[in-house]
Order: structure tokens, then C-alpha cells, then sequence
């Protein structure tokens, strides 16, 4: 069971629109050390609806590659379409 404090992720950008995951893996690390109890990347009310499909896959991947089972991930895998969010869902898993 999921509960206390889940942190939904900004996903951070370079200056040329790719995602800086250098400042990822401190965001995941900080809320980490902070107590959160779960986070949760590419959630449908921040940035995550500007993402590719692969970048978004990226993003997960390496929150649940940096949080190394400290704390549950829940990806964020909604859209505006069905058949995107349940491609993207198929993805997370």
C-alpha cells in the first residue's frame, strides 16, 4: 500500500529542450533524502504532455533506475488518447 507524501516529478530541461538528467537524478535523490514516500514522474498536469513517447519512457526509466527501490514509483502515463496511455502504460511496466 502507497501512502504518505507522493511527489509529483518536474521534469527538468536543457537549454535546448532535452531533458537534463544530471538534475533528475539530484531531484530524485533530494526528494529522496527529504522522506518522501513515492514519486511520481511525467504526471498529465506538468510537463509530461510536451514529452515523446521515448522520452517519457526515459524519464521513467531512470527514476526507477536512480530511486533503486528506496521508494515506489508510479509512472505517469496518461494522455488525451486512450491508445496512447495504454501504449505508454504497456511501456512503464
Amino acid at each position: 500500500m502507497i501512502q504518505g507524501s507522493v511527489v509529483a516529478l518536474v521534469t527538468p530541461f536543457l537549454r535546448d529542450g532535452s531533458v537534463d538528467l544530471k538534475r533528475l537524478d539530484a531531484l530524485v535523490d533530494w526528494q529522496i533524502a527529504c522522506g518522501t514516500d513515492a514519486i511520481a514522474p511525467c504526471g498529465t498536469t506538468g510537463e509530461a504532455v510536451t514529452l515523446s513517447a521515448a522520452e517519457r519512457a526515459q524519464v521513467v526509466t531512470r527514476v526507477v533506475r536512480r530511486a533503486r527501490g528506496r521508494v515506489p514509483v508510479i509512472a505517469g502515463t496518461g494522455s488525451n488518447s486512450t491508445d496512447a496511455t495504454v501504449a505508454l502504460t504497456r511501456d512503464a511496466r
